[in-house]
């Protein structure tokens, strides 16, 4: 039995569960390389940093961290800018972390729609694909084997389904614990820096 025979055999649902499995695809991609280019070198400036404040070279630590580019230098980024004006701090790096974090969840709430609407979507193609099997039964000619192909083909839907949405929890978990990972970097150097800056200035 051919992919093409399978496609059809599950229904007018069908369509909407490929819709949904390109979609997770496309987020995971998508997503994945958002990740890989915001990456910090988490472990150096967390050597850097503290060296940089203790001699007052505030020039120098926003070089080094324009010159990471990661997302987590980014939030201590947003304090050093903001050095020489009387500014919170901690308000500083909080609104940048929390930016950060919103824009490294960007869709994942697409992919956690997807794996709960896809099971759905597929039993509702099944339940549509048994009622035109068992409809079967109602003609006068009608063959009661046939009922038996018919409800196995219109299964084909629900286990489409059920395979988009693991699909869909494999991607949304390995992205959250992405970001995951994003935020607990951004709290290190955050927290590091804020307690330099902090210590100086009493």
């Amino acid at each position: 039995m051919d992919f093409l025979h399978l496609f059809k055999a599950g229904g007018v649902m069908m369509y909407p569960l490929i819709l949904c499995s390109f979609i997770v695809i496309a987020i995971f991609i998508e997503r994945f390389r958002f990740y890989r280019a915001n990456r910090s070198h988490v472990d150096r400036l967390a050597r850097e940093i503290p060296e940089f404040l203790e001699r007052g070279d505030y020039a120098g630590l926003k070089a080094l961290l324009e010159k990471d580019g990661g997302i987590p230098a980014s939030v201590v980024l947003a304090g050093v800018e903001h050095m020489n004006l009387k500014v919170d701090q901690t308000s500083l790096i909080e609104g940048a972390a929390s930016h950060a974090a919103g824009l490294l969840k960007n869709y994942l709430n697409y992919l956690d729609v997807i794996v709960t609407l896809s099971p759905l979507m597929g039993l509702l193609g099944t339940v549509i694909g048994m009622i035109g099997s068992f409809n079967v039964l109602s003609v006068s000619n009608g063959q009661p084997f046939a009922v038996t192909g018919g409800v196995a083909e219109a299964l084909v839907c629900t286990a489409t389904g059920l395979f988009v949405a693991i699909i869909a929890l494999i991607a949304y978990t390995y992205l959250s614990q992405q970001v995951s990972n994003f935020v607990s970097q951004m709290e290190k150097l955050g927290t590091l820096y804020l307690t330099i800056v902090e210590a100086k200035t009493e």
